[in-house]
Protein backbone atom coordinates (compact mmCIF):
# COMPACT_ATOMS: atom_id res chain seq x y z
CA UNK A 1 0.00 0.00 0.00
CA UNK A 2 3.08 2.79 1.16
CA UNK A 3 4.56 1.38 -2.28
CA UNK A 4 1.57 2.19 -4.44
CA UNK A 5 1.07 5.76 -2.88
CA UNK A 6 4.72 6.12 -3.72
CA UNK A 7 4.22 5.97 -7.23
CA UNK A 8 1.49 7.61 -7.43
CA UNK A 9 3.28 10.63 -5.83
CA UNK A 10 6.03 10.40 -7.98
CA UNK A 11 3.74 10.42 -11.47
CA UNK A 12 1.96 13.60 -9.83
CA UNK A 13 5.07 15.18 -9.59
CA UNK A 14 6.31 14.94 -12.65
CA UNK A 15 2.97 15.80 -14.45
CA UNK A 16 3.33 19.27 -12.01
CA UNK A 17 7.05 19.46 -13.23
CA UNK A 18 5.56 18.84 -16.82
CA UNK A 19 3.41 21.89 -16.61
CA UNK A 20 5.72 24.32 -14.75
CA UNK A 21 8.62 23.81 -17.36
CA UNK A 22 5.74 24.23 -20.67
CA UNK A 23 4.41 27.61 -18.78
CA UNK A 24 8.28 28.40 -18.64
CA UNK A 25 8.99 27.55 -22.43
CA UNK A 26 5.73 29.99 -23.47
CA UNK A 27 6.60 32.88 -21.67
CA UNK A 28 10.07 33.06 -22.53
CA UNK A 29 9.24 32.29 -26.15
CA UNK A 30 6.73 35.50 -26.01
CA UNK A 31 9.60 37.71 -24.62
CA UNK A 32 12.00 36.60 -27.16
CA UNK A 33 9.01 37.41 -30.02
CA UNK A 34 7.33 40.27 -29.24
CA UNK A 35 3.40 40.26 -30.41
CA UNK A 36 2.74 41.78 -33.52
CA UNK A 37 -0.80 42.85 -31.78
CA UNK A 38 0.36 46.39 -31.34
CA UNK A 39 1.79 47.32 -34.56
CA UNK A 40 -1.39 45.42 -36.53
CA UNK A 41 -3.66 47.38 -34.69
CA UNK A 42 -1.81 50.64 -36.02
CA UNK A 43 -1.19 49.91 -38.97
CA UNK A 44 -5.26 48.79 -39.53
CA UNK A 45 -5.79 52.16 -38.35
CA UNK A 46 -3.61 53.54 -40.63
CA UNK A 47 -5.29 51.94 -44.04
CA UNK A 48 -8.32 53.27 -42.72
CA UNK A 49 -7.74 56.67 -42.95
CA UNK A 50 -6.12 56.29 -45.86
CA UNK A 51 -9.27 54.68 -47.63
CA UNK A 52 -10.84 57.84 -45.98
CA UNK A 53 -8.14 59.97 -48.23
CA UNK A 54 -6.94 61.46 -44.71
CA UNK A 55 -3.10 60.98 -45.63
CA UNK A 56 -1.46 63.47 -42.84
CA UNK A 57 -3.75 61.20 -40.11
CA UNK A 58 -1.95 57.63 -41.55
CA UNK A 59 1.45 59.27 -42.10
CA UNK A 60 1.16 59.64 -38.26
CA UNK A 61 0.48 56.57 -37.63
CA UNK A 62 2.86 54.62 -39.62
CA UNK A 63 5.26 56.83 -37.68
CA UNK A 64 4.08 55.82 -34.47
CA UNK A 65 4.92 52.27 -35.52
CA UNK A 66 8.17 52.86 -36.45
CA UNK A 67 9.06 55.12 -32.83
CA UNK A 68 7.46 52.67 -31.06
CA UNK A 69 10.13 50.00 -31.74
CA UNK A 70 7.14 47.25 -32.14
CA UNK A 71 7.71 44.62 -34.93
CA UNK A 72 6.75 45.96 -38.32
CA UNK A 73 4.38 44.22 -40.55
CA UNK A 74 6.30 43.20 -43.45
CA UNK A 75 3.90 45.08 -45.93
CA UNK A 76 3.78 48.37 -43.69
CA UNK A 77 6.83 49.61 -45.61
CA UNK A 78 4.62 50.22 -49.31
CA UNK A 79 1.50 51.57 -47.66
CA UNK A 80 4.22 53.84 -45.88
CA UNK A 81 5.59 54.55 -48.94
CA UNK A 82 2.00 55.32 -50.82
CA UNK A 83 1.38 57.71 -47.72
CA UNK A 84 4.08 59.77 -48.20
CA UNK A 85 3.27 59.94 -52.28
CA UNK A 86 0.17 61.49 -51.89
CA UNK A 87 2.03 63.79 -49.27
CA UNK A 88 4.31 64.80 -52.03
CA UNK A 89 7.69 63.73 -49.72
CA UNK A 90 8.78 61.80 -53.17
CA UNK A 91 12.08 61.50 -51.94
CA UNK A 92 10.85 59.84 -48.45
CA UNK A 93 8.38 57.57 -50.27
CA UNK A 94 11.17 56.46 -52.44
CA UNK A 95 12.94 54.99 -49.64
CA UNK A 96 10.56 53.43 -47.93
CA UNK A 97 9.67 51.73 -51.21
CA UNK A 98 13.07 50.19 -51.91
CA UNK A 99 13.02 49.25 -48.35
CA UNK A 100 9.86 47.31 -49.26
CA UNK A 101 11.38 45.77 -52.75
CA UNK A 102 14.19 44.91 -50.54
CA UNK A 103 12.84 42.84 -47.92
CA UNK A 104 10.14 41.00 -49.89
CA UNK A 105 10.99 41.21 -53.14
CA UNK A 106 8.21 39.73 -55.85
CA UNK A 107 6.60 37.49 -52.85
CA UNK A 108 5.13 40.60 -51.60
CA UNK A 109 1.73 41.03 -51.40
CA UNK A 110 1.74 44.28 -53.39
CA UNK A 111 4.54 43.81 -54.82
CA UNK A 112 2.97 44.92 -58.71
CA UNK A 113 1.40 48.05 -56.73
CA UNK A 114 5.14 48.50 -55.51
CA UNK A 115 6.45 48.71 -59.34
CA UNK A 116 4.01 50.91 -60.39
CA UNK A 117 4.34 52.81 -57.73
CA UNK A 118 8.59 53.05 -58.43
CA UNK A 119 7.47 53.95 -62.25
CA UNK A 120 5.35 56.91 -60.66
CA UNK A 121 7.89 58.46 -58.36
CA UNK A 122 10.41 58.81 -61.69
CA UNK A 123 8.90 61.79 -62.75
CA UNK A 124 9.15 63.58 -59.55
CA UNK A 125 12.15 62.91 -58.72
CA UNK A 126 13.45 64.14 -61.80
CA UNK A 127 12.00 67.45 -61.71
CA UNK A 128 13.88 67.68 -57.94
CA UNK A 129 17.06 66.64 -59.31
CA UNK A 130 17.08 69.16 -61.91
CA UNK A 131 15.31 72.36 -59.66
CA UNK A 132 17.36 75.10 -58.42
CA UNK A 133 15.16 75.84 -55.95
CA UNK A 134 14.76 73.06 -53.39
CA UNK A 135 17.29 70.72 -52.04
CA UNK A 136 17.38 66.65 -52.63
CA UNK A 137 14.58 66.08 -50.91
CA UNK A 138 12.51 68.41 -52.70
CA UNK A 139 11.65 71.14 -50.22
CA UNK A 140 11.67 74.53 -50.77
CA UNK A 141 14.82 77.00 -49.61
CA UNK A 142 13.92 80.88 -48.32
CA UNK A 143 15.60 83.47 -48.73
CA UNK A 144 17.89 83.92 -45.38
CA UNK A 145 15.76 86.41 -43.20
CA UNK A 146 18.91 88.30 -41.90
CA UNK A 147 20.99 88.90 -44.86
CA UNK A 148 17.86 88.94 -46.84
CA UNK A 149 19.77 86.59 -49.92
CA UNK A 150 22.58 88.95 -50.70
CA UNK A 151 24.85 86.42 -48.91
CA UNK A 152 26.91 88.86 -47.21
CA UNK A 153 26.40 91.55 -43.88
CA UNK A 154 28.05 95.05 -43.06
CA UNK A 155 29.02 95.27 -39.74
CA UNK A 156 31.61 96.92 -37.56
CA UNK A 157 35.21 95.89 -38.39
CA UNK A 158 36.70 94.06 -36.16
CA UNK A 159 39.85 94.54 -37.07
CA UNK A 160 40.24 98.56 -36.31
CA UNK A 161 37.14 97.93 -33.92
CA UNK A 162 35.20 99.89 -35.97
CA UNK A 163 37.55 103.25 -35.55
CA UNK A 164 38.88 103.46 -39.35
CA UNK A 165 42.60 103.14 -38.52
CA UNK A 166 45.59 101.12 -36.61
CA UNK A 167 48.11 102.47 -35.00
CA UNK A 168 51.56 101.51 -37.15
CA UNK A 169 53.20 98.81 -36.28
CA UNK A 170 56.66 100.13 -37.06
CA UNK A 171 57.04 103.05 -34.76
CA UNK A 172 54.42 101.54 -32.46
CA UNK A 173 52.26 104.70 -32.96
CA UNK A 174 55.03 106.88 -31.71
CA UNK A 175 55.68 108.56 -35.22
CA UNK A 176 59.30 108.10 -34.32
CA UNK A 177 61.67 105.32 -34.75
CA UNK A 178 65.33 105.66 -33.15
CA UNK A 179 69.10 104.47 -35.39
CA UNK A 180 72.41 104.35 -33.76
CA UNK A 181 74.88 106.36 -35.90
CA UNK A 182 78.43 105.47 -35.32
CA UNK A 183 79.42 107.04 -32.34
CA UNK A 184 76.48 105.03 -30.73
CA UNK A 185 74.13 108.00 -30.15
CA UNK A 186 70.62 107.49 -30.73
CA UNK A 187 68.83 109.51 -32.63
CA UNK A 188 64.90 110.14 -33.83
CA UNK A 189 63.45 110.02 -37.39
CA UNK A 190 60.05 110.46 -38.63
CA UNK A 191 58.80 107.39 -39.33
CA UNK A 192 58.47 106.89 -43.46
CA UNK A 193 55.59 104.05 -43.02
CA UNK A 194 53.15 106.38 -41.28
CA UNK A 195 54.62 110.14 -42.37
CA UNK A 196 54.86 110.81 -38.44
CA UNK A 197 51.55 110.29 -37.79
CA UNK A 198 51.78 106.84 -35.69
CA UNK A 199 48.59 105.24 -37.10
CA UNK A 200 47.52 103.73 -40.20
CA UNK A 201 43.93 103.71 -42.66
CA UNK A 202 42.69 100.30 -41.20
CA UNK A 203 43.52 97.72 -44.33
CA UNK A 204 40.44 95.48 -43.49
CA UNK A 205 37.52 98.39 -44.08
CA UNK A 206 39.98 101.20 -46.02
CA UNK A 207 38.83 103.96 -43.28
CA UNK A 208 34.91 102.73 -43.49
CA UNK A 209 34.71 101.36 -40.23
CA UNK A 210 32.37 98.38 -41.42
CA UNK A 211 33.34 95.10 -42.96
CA UNK A 212 31.91 93.10 -45.27
CA UNK A 213 31.69 88.92 -44.47
CA UNK A 214 30.08 85.95 -44.93
CA UNK A 215 25.98 85.65 -43.20
CA UNK A 216 26.77 83.53 -40.38
CA UNK A 217 23.28 82.42 -40.80
CA UNK A 218 23.12 81.13 -43.81
CA UNK A 219 26.59 80.27 -44.52
CA UNK A 220 26.98 83.29 -47.55
CA UNK A 221 24.41 81.09 -49.45
CA UNK A 222 21.83 83.78 -49.27
CA UNK A 223 18.94 81.20 -48.45
CA UNK A 224 17.61 78.97 -46.01
CA UNK A 225 15.80 75.09 -45.95
CA UNK A 226 12.06 75.07 -45.25
CA UNK A 227 9.64 72.26 -44.72
CA UNK A 228 7.60 73.54 -47.55
CA UNK A 229 7.46 71.16 -50.62
CA UNK A 230 8.53 72.73 -53.44
CA UNK A 231 6.19 73.39 -56.90
CA UNK A 232 9.70 74.18 -58.94
CA UNK A 233 8.64 77.09 -59.84
CA UNK A 234 10.10 80.51 -59.38
CA UNK A 235 7.84 83.33 -57.62
CA UNK A 236 7.28 85.84 -60.67
CA UNK A 237 8.86 89.55 -59.39
CA UNK A 238 6.18 91.24 -57.21
CA UNK A 239 6.21 94.31 -59.50
CA UNK A 240 5.12 92.01 -62.42
CA UNK A 241 2.60 90.39 -60.36
CA UNK A 242 1.01 93.64 -59.34
CA UNK A 243 0.91 94.36 -63.49
CA UNK A 244 -0.31 91.19 -64.32
CA UNK A 245 -3.46 91.79 -61.43
CA UNK A 246 -4.14 95.26 -62.54
CA UNK A 247 -4.74 94.17 -66.39
CA UNK A 248 -7.44 91.53 -65.53
CA UNK A 249 -9.34 94.44 -63.85
CA UNK A 250 -9.27 96.28 -66.67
Amino acid sequence: MILINAKNLLLKTVFLTGITLTLFVNIAISQVQPSLGGSSRLMTNALSEMERGEYQRANELFRQIIDSNLPIPPEMPYYFAETLYQLKQYDNSANFLNKYLELNGFKGDNYERAKALEGMLEKPLNDIKTCELCDRRGYQFQTCFTCEGSKHLEQDCSYCKAKGIVGCSRCVGSGLITKRNVFNIVEYFECERCSGQGRLTCPTCEGSKLETSACRTCQGVGRLQSDQICDHKAEEPRHLSMLFNRMKGH
